[in-house]
């Protein structure tokens, strides 16, 4: 339970939305082990349906067709590319459960270079089971090899969880985004009273939630 006393999902529409953007660079990386029975593979060519269905799983989509628009606008036509950047977790079934993808700013904004990790989601059974750390964290070590030497995490308030998670793994706000999105920062302040949050006010209940809400 947080400080405010009510509880969130971690992806929780019913928070005021920001965009949030992160940042680290890419040396000395954390390490994470996978638990016992999962492993990493790569995209392979057909991979496209059960991506869309692990992120909406996660609710990062609300149906079959909104991951499709989503995928044809990041990935379509890029497919031989994936094939070492895109990863998933197996399970012991063979079962892919969980995504991320070392990749680049595809609006063409960000003239840095920088590597930037998409679309990270975990199946909604498997989350809480230890797999976004060592996903997040192989991932990023990919993204080093690919010789990107510094990384952003483009999230939002909604998914304040995994902001947490970005948070522990070194990452920090990219100081524009501090600025133009602070109320945002101030709501993951709340929500998580994360250290590395420690020069943002935090958010009150109505500076958080979207109307009169109850648990």
């Amino acid at each position: 339970m947080n400080e405010i006393g009510m509880r969130f999902d971690n992806h929780d529409e019913r928070i005021k939305y920001y965009e949030l953007l992160l940042e680290r660079d890419l040396d000395a990386l954390p390490c994470f082990p996978l638990p016992q029975g999962y492993k990493f593979v790569f995209y392979e060519q057909g991979d496209r349906d059960i991506w869309i269905a692990i992120e909406k799983s996660a609710k990062e989509f609300v149906s079959y067709e909104q991951g499709l628009e989503a995928w044809n606008r990041y990935y379509a036509g890029k497919e031989e590319v994936l094939l070492n950047r895109m990863v998933f977790i197996e399970n012991a079934d063979g079962e892919k459960v969980a995504t991320a993808t070392a990749y680049y700013d595809i609006t063409n904004r960000d003239r840095s270079g920088d590597g930037w990790l998409h679309w990270v989601a975990v199946r909604r059974e498997h989350q809480g089971k230890g797999l976004s750390k060592p996903l997040i964290s192989y991932v990023l070590g990919i993204m080093r090899g690919l010789g990107y030497t510094h990384a952003k995490i483009p999230t939002q308030t909604t998914t304040w969880l995994a902001c947490r998670i970005y948070l522990d793994l070194g990452f920090v706000p990219l100081p524009k985004n501090a600025i133009n999105s602070r109320d945002g920062w101030k709501i993951v302040k709340t929500l998580t009273n994360h250290p590395a949050l420690d020069s943002f006010e935090p958010a009150a209940l109505d500076d958080i939630v979207k109307g009169q809400l109850t648990e």
